[in-house]
C-alpha cells in the first residue's frame, strides 16, 4: 500500500511538471511535407475534400471554388439556407490573396458585398491562415457580417446612343468635305430620340418565358447530361455540349476540328436572343456561322433548343458556306462604298441632288438589299430551312440535292385527347430516354350490370372485344399508345364501349436505352416493382419505376352496341315474388316438375317444353332461365333447387319408403323395410313356371 500511494504521488508531480513547463520549450505543431512542397495544392485539396466544391480556370490561370457554406450557429438568426461562395486562388498563392464573390441571387447586393468585404478583412488579419481556416472564420463572422448597414449599389441602365446617325442625315446646304473643320463643335442638346432604351417585357411575357426556358432546359439536360463532354455553368446560362456534324469532310478546313459548342442560353430566354459559340476551331471561320446562327434562331424562336441543335449538326456545313458567301459579300460592298466616298463630292452639289431637294425627299436614305435575300434562289429563305430541317434533306449552295433520306416520323404521333388518358404521375426513369407500352392488360367494368372483367392482350391501334362474364353485354376497348419521357407522363389513351376503365394490369414495356437510343426488347412490369435490365446495344444499366396509374375519363365511353333486330319484349306474368305459382308450376305433362321454363327461342314462359309446343308455332329452343314454383322468381336454369328459397323443383326424392304413394314406387330404390319391397315376389313367379 505504501509503494502504490508512491508511484500515484510521482505521476502527479509528473504531471503538474508537464503543465508548469516554461514557454521556451512549448514546440509547435508540425506541418506536413506536402502543404511545404506546395501550400496551394495542399490547402484547395483540404476545400475539395471538405465541401465537395466545382472547380474552375479562368484565363489568367486563378482556380474558382465555388461551393455552398451552410450556416453552423444553431441560433443564426437570418433566413438563409446556404451562402453560395465563389473563392479565387490566383496561381501566386500564398503571396497574392484569395479573394471572394458571394453568388446569392436571394439576398441584395448590399449584404453580399459586406460579407466579400468581410473576408477581405479576415484575409489581412490571419497572414498565414489556411483557405479552410479562412472559411471557417467566415462562418463564425457570418452573422455580424449580414448584420452591417447594407452598402449603397448603383444599377447601371444600358441605352443605345444613336447620335452617330445625325451625321449621315445631315442636309445638302452644309458645307462639304473640303470645308475646314473648326476645332470645337458645343454639342447641341440631346433629344429625348436620341437615345433608345431596352426593350422591356410584361410580367405575363417573362412568367412565360421562364416556364418555357426551365421546359427546354430540362428536355435539354435529359439528353445530354450524360455525355462526357457536358459542362454546364454555375449560373445555368453557358452549356458545354459535344457536338458531332453531319458532314463534317464539307465543313471548312478550320471548322473540321470541332468537337463542343458553348450554348448561350439567356435568363429570359426566348425573349433574349440565343448564342452559340464554336470551340477548338479557328475564330476567322467560326464568327460568321456564330452569327448565322444566331439570326436563324432569332427568326426561328418556336423550336426548342434540343430542335436548334439537330439543326445545327445537320446543316453545319450549308450554314458555313452560306455565312461565308454573305462575309464575302459584305466586304465587297463595304470596299465598293468606300470607293464611291472617295470620288470628289463637287458634282453633287449641282447636279442630281437638285432633283431630290425639288422632290423633297431629302432625307430618304438608300438602305443596301439584305445579304440572305441573294440566296432565295438557293434554299428559297428561310422557309426552305425548315422544310429541309423536317424533311431530313440536305441541300448544297447550288440548291442541288445530295442525299435524299425519307422523312423522319414519330413512330408514335401526338393523340387526340379523348378518351380515357392513362397516366404514371410518379414514374421513375433511370438510364431511359422514352418508354412506351407495347402490350396493355386492363380490367374494365361493364356499364350494365358493374361486372369486373378482363381486356387482355390489348395492342396499340387494335381494337379489342368481348363479352360480360355475368350479364353477356358486349363491351370493346381501343388502346392509342404515346411516348413516356421525362417532360411527358402519359402513356396514351384507351377508348372504351359498353365499359369503363377499372384499373391496369400486368402490362409490357419498352424502354430505349438514353445512351444509345436503341429500344429494349418487352419488359413485363406490375405497378410497384422496379424492373432493371441492361442494353443489348451499349450494355448500360437501366430502372423504370411505376408507383401510381391514374385513369382520366376525358370523354365517356360509348354505349354497348346494339342487339341485330329490335329487342323482344317480355310478357308480364303478373307474379309476385315470395307467392308460389298455380299449381307450384306443376302442368299435366309433368306432375312433379315445380318450376316454369322461358325459352330462348320466343322468350315466353310455359311449364314444360310439351305445353310449349302445343301453344307455339315453331320449335322449341333450349331454355336457359326458368321460375320457381315456390316463391316465383326468375332466376338462372337450375337443376334440382332454386336459388333463392332453396326448395327442390321436381318433386320429393323420398327416403325409400311408400308413403301413400306420394314416395318412392321403384322397389330397387325402396328401403327394406319397407314391406311393399318384397310383396309378391315369390308366389307371382312360382305360378308362371307352373
Amino acid at each position: 500500500m505504501i509503494s502504490t500511494t508512491h508511484v500515484h504521488r510521482g505521476a502527479i508531480d509528473g504531471r503538474q511538471a508537464v503543465a508548469e513547463a516554461p514557454p521556451n520549450r512549448i514546440v509547435e505543431k508540425p506541418i506536413p511535407a506536402s502543404q511545404h512542397r506546395d501550400p496551394r495544392r495542399y490547402q484547395l485539396n483540404q476545400i475539395i475534400r471538405r465541401f465537395a466544391p466545382t472547380l474552375g480556370t479562368l484565363q489568367n490561370g486563378t482556380t474558382t471554388v465555388r461551393f455552398q457554406l451552410k450556416p453552423s450557429d444553431p441560433d443564426f438568426p437570418f433566413e438563409l439556407e446556404r451562402l453560395d461562395c465563389e473563392v479565387q486562388v490566383p496561381l501566386s498563392y500564398p503571396e497574392q490573396s484569395p479573394t471572394l464573390l458571394v453568388r446569392n441571387k436571394d439576398i441584395p447586393r448590399g449584404f453580399c458585398v459586406n460579407i466579400e468585404r468581410g473576408w477581405d478583412k479576415l484575409v489581412s488579419e490571419k497572414h498565414g491562415a489556411t483557405l479552410l481556416a479562412l472559411v471557417t472564420a467566415l462562418d463564425k463572422h457570418l452573422e455580424a457580417f449580414l448584420s452591417e448597414q447594407k452598402v449603397e449599389t448603383v444599377t447601371l441602365m444600358s441605352f443605345k446612343d444613336t447620335r452617330h446617325l445625325e451625321k449621315s442625315t445631315t442636309s445638302l446646304g452644309e458645307p462639304s468635305a473640303s470645308t475646314p473643320q473648326v476645332a470645337y463643335t458645343k454639342p447641341s442638346a440631346p433629344t429625348r430620340e436620341a437615345y433608345v432604351p431596352e426593350e422591356s417585357f410584361t410580367e405575363e411575357q417573362i412568367t412565360n418565358a421562364r416556364a418555357r426556358r426551365a421546359q427546354e432546359i430540362r428536355q435539354l439536360e435529359s439528353r445530354m447530361s450524360r455525355l462526357s463532354l457536358y459542362q454546364k455553368s454555375a449560373d445555368g446560362v453557358v452549356y458545354t455540349l459535344p457536338l458531332e456534324p453531319k458532314r463534317r469532310a464539307g465543313l471548312p478546313q478550320g471548322l473540321q476540328s470541332i468537337n463542343s459548342i458553348q450554348l448561350i442560353i439567356p435568363l429570359l430566354y426566348p425573349l433574349q436572343p440565343l448564342r452559340v459559340l464554336l470551340n477548338d476551331v479557328e475564330s476567322e471561320d467560326a464568327e460568321p456561322l456564330e452569327e448565322a446562327f444566331a439570326a436563324r434562331a432569332t427568326q426561328q424562336s418556336q423550336m426548342t433548343l434540343m430542335n436548334q441543335l439537330n439543326y445545327l449538326s445537320q446543316n453545319m456545313h450549308t450554314m458555313a458556306k452560306q455565312a461565308r458567301a454573305t462575309k464575302l459579300e459584305q466586304l465587297t460592298q463595304a470596299s465598293s462604298n468606300k470607293t464611291e466616298e472617295q470620288v470628289p463630292k463637287a458634282s453633287e452639289t449641282e447636279g442630281a441632288p437638285a432633283i431630290d431637294r425639288e422632290d423633297g425627299k431629302g432625307h430618304v436614305h438608300i438602305i443596301p438589299r439584305p445579304p440572305e435575300w441573294s440566296y432565295a434562289h438557293e434554299s428559297d429563305g428561310s422557309n426552305s430551312d425548315s422544310d429541309s430541317w423536317d424533311s431530313g434533306v440536305d441541300s448544297d449552295e447550288g440548291g442541288a440535292e445530295i442525299e435524299s433520306h425519307p422523312p423522319r416520323t414519330s413512330g408514335v404521333a401526338q393523340q387526340v385527347e379523348r378518351g380515357t388518358a392513362v397516366l404514371f404521375p410518379t414514374i421513375e426513369l433511370y438510364g431511359i430516354e422514352l418508354l412506351q407500352v407495347s402490350i396493355l392488360n386492363i380490367s374494365t367494368k361493364c356499364q350494365r350490370c358493374k361486372t369486373l372483367n378482363d381486356i387482355t392482350g390489348l395492342k396499340p391501334e387494335t381494337e379489342k372485344a368481348i363479352s360480360c362474364k355475368k350479364c353477356g353485354s358486349p363491351s370493346s376497348a381501343t388502346f392509342r399508345q404515346e411516348m413516356v419521357h421525362q417532360n411527358s407522363t402519359r402513356a396514351g389513351f384507351i377508348d372504351v364501349n359498353g365499359c369503363t376503365v377499372a384499373d391496369m394490369l400486368p402490362s409490357t414495356f419498352v424502354p430505349t436505352c438514353s445512351k444509345c437510343s436503341t429500344p429494349s426488347q418487352g419488359l413485363v412490369s406490375v405497378r410497384g416493382d422496379a424492373v432493371t435490365n441492361v442494353c443489348r446495344e451499349c450494355h448500360g444499366r437501366f430502372t423504370f419505376k411505376i408507383p401510381q396509374v391514374k385513369f382520366v375519363a376525358i370523354t365517356p365511353g360509348s354505349a354497348p352496341a346494339p342487339t341485330t333486330g329490335p329487342r323482344r319484349r317480355q310478357e308480364k306474368l303478373g307474379l309476385h315474388a315470395g307467392e308460389p305459382l298455380p299449381g307450384r308450376g306443376a302442368c299435366s305433362h309433368y306432375r312433379r316438375s315445380y318450376r316454369w321454363f322461358r325459352f330462348s327461342c320466343c322468350s315466353k314462359v310455359h311449364p314444360c317444353d310439351k305445353c310449349h309446343d302445343d301453344n307455339e308455332d315453331h320449335v322449341q329452343e333450349w331454355a336457359n332461365r326458368m321460375i320457381c314454383g315456390w316463391c316465383s322468381r326468375e332466376q338462372n336454369y337450375a337443376v334440382e333447387a332454386c336459388a333463392f328459397c332453396g326448395r327442390s323443383v321436381i318433386g320429393k326424392k323420398g327416403r325409400g319408403f311408400w308413403e301413400g304413394g306420394k314416395g318412392t314406387r321403384d322397389k330397387t330404390k325402396m328401403s327394406r323395410k319397407d314391406k311393399r319391397k318384397f310383396r309378391r315376389v315369390g308366389g307371382g313367379e312360382a305360378k308362371k313356371k307352373d
